[in-house]
């Protein structure tokens, strides 16, 4: 094909080749998912150890930390909706502006309901930001590198979560209290942890807004010339060569961009209709299915893994012989209104860090292999392993290997970045960004059930937490199944593995 001739997008980003351009939009959407998860993740270092001041019982504990869930399902299909009409780069940096000033002001809630509420309204906020970060990175990512690149950005959200602990280690033993009339508070390290958890979604704006908006976007909307001139920006990055060098002079999407509407609500349905019928449905059904069952089995637990890992340090304290659910069980007697010390261990702490920087090492080696192996085997692959760990948990007798079992049952979680890596490429441009926030918005629901369940089965009935939940990780082999097949292509076009 010449260069006078019209190419495919794909083929035309294939153009740009693979160097500078997409190492930093890779640290771009590293950056998005940080601030996200330093935001949404924070309850789970927030909730204990605000408890003795905001005076919460155990039912508003898992309020709290199901919050910030509430306000992503609120809001996701929105965001989808906004970012396929409004662009990814605009939705993106705006959304963590607004993500910033809620989280920020969470520092000075006067009470627990006012702390749901900021939370609930900066990840509202932050509802879109994996889905539309990974939808702006693939179609911005030639599609050989386009697997591992996605893969790749659940690391970031898996070592966000263990640098929350280092972060939260120091900054929680600082012995402070500063009174503020006004609002009738004391301004403690829990608040200034807060403070310091939402300050990455203003990183994360600025970063967005300096990089390009997504070429494919673009000729979604029609406007050629711009997905053009992006493309030729990209092609200069990564190649050092002049903009005038790139042989691609006219670009075609080469797929269907939907029937044009008019009207908000139009939009909405037009754009959400498609994928509750053939031939998305069955798409959609099971990337739901399988982002529910990820969300519920393993994300709940990542959520309370503070919580768990500073319960077991304080019952192998008190010296006795106990399983791993009788730790669990042992410290959460009485309630924690009856308790002053609502400080979290600081061996527990850095459990949590190593544990999630462990976690992430199996992710990256993973994605680095995932297009040998294939997408659809290694999510069957992952969920086989961490069913049978947690199977494990409550059956070992020590609590070590316990807890060893635990950790690989967490190892599910880089399924996450796995799965999306379907959703970025089995729909259509025109309902990408609807398709993944929908997705994921199930997902959600499913763990802010989770999470609030698994609570109180920890501290109640422990053992049937952990074989209950490890038999619907099982489901998800199952279901795993069913997933579209990979399709190895030509080393002409792309030795990548896609749907």
């Amino acid at each position: 094909m010449t260069s006078k001739n019209s190419v495919s997008f794909e083929e035309a980003l294939n153009k740009t080749g693979f160097g500078k351009f997409n190492i930093l939009a890779f640290l771009v959407s590293l950056s998005l998912i940080m601030g996200m998860a330093l935001e949404v993740v924070s309850v789970a270092y927030l909730v204990p150890a605000s408890a003795c001041e905001l005076h919460t019982t155990t039912a508003q504990q898992g309020l709290m930390a199901g919050a910030p869930l509430l306000g992503i399902i609120a809001t996701s299909h929105c965001q989808g909706y906004l970012a396929d009409t409004r662009g990814r780069r605009k939705v993106l940096g705006w959304s963590m502006c607004v993500a910033f000033l809620c989280g920020a002001c969470a520092a000075l809630a006067t009470n627990w309901i006012v702390f749901c509420v900021l939370k609930i309204m900066s990840s509202a906020a932050l509802a879109g930001t994996i889905p539309l970060s990974i939808s702006w990175l693939s179609e911005c990512t030639p599609q050989h590198k386009r697997s591992m690149m996605v893969s790749l950005t659940s690391t970031m959200y898996l070592i966000t979560t263990g640098t929350m602990a280092v972060l939260a280690l120091p900054v929680l033993q600082l012995e402070f209290s500063y009174y503020i009339p006004y609002l009738n508070i004391y301004f403690s390290s829990w608040r200034l942890l807060n403070l310091i958890f939402a300050s990455g979604c203003a990183v994360a704006a600025m970063a967005i807004f300096s990089s390009y908006e997504s070429p494919r976007y673009y000729l979604r909307m029609g406007k050629d010339e711009d997905a053009l001139e992006v493309l030729r920006e990209i092609f200069t990055l990564n190649t050092g060569k002049k903009a005038k060098d790139y042989e691609v002079t006219s670009v075609y999407l080469g797929e269907d961009t939907g029937v044009p509407t008019k009207g908000m609500f139009s939009s909405i349905m037009a754009q959400t209709i498609p994928l509750l019928k053939p031939p998305l449905l069955k798409n959609t059904i099971l990337i739901s299915v399988m982002f529910v069952i990820a969300y519920a089995g393993t994300n709940a637990f990542v959520v309370w893994l503070p919580f768990i890992a500073d319960s077991i340090m304080k019952a192998k304290e008190k010296g006795e012989d106990m399983s791993f659910c009788e730790m669990l069980e042992s410290t959460q007697n009485t309630t924690v209104t009856e308790s002053t010390d609502c400080s979290l261990n600081s061996f527990a702490l850095l459990t949590v860090f190593v544990s999630s920087m462990l976690i992430a090492v199996v992710n990256i080696v993973l994605s680095a292999v995932i297009n040998y192996v294939g997408r659809k085997r290694m999510v069957i692959g992952v969920q086989l392993i961490a069913g049978i760990a947690g199977l494990c948990i409550s059956g070992a007798n020590s609590w070590i290997l316990s807890t060893c079992c635990f950790i690989v049952y967490l190892m599910g979680t880089v399924n996450f970045g796995f799965i999306s890596t379907f959703s970025v490429d089995v729909f259509p441009t025109y309902v990408k960004a609807m398709a993944v926030c929908l997705t994921l918005m199930v997902g959600r629901v499913s763990s802010f059930v989770g999470i609030n369940v698994i609570k109180n089965l920890l501290t109640t009935n422990c053992q049937v937490a952990f074989y209950s939940f490890a038999a619907l990780t099982f489901v998800g082999a199952f279901v795993a199944t069913l997933l579209p097949n990979d399709v190895k292509r030509s080393k002409g076009s792309t030795d990548a593995v896609s749907t």
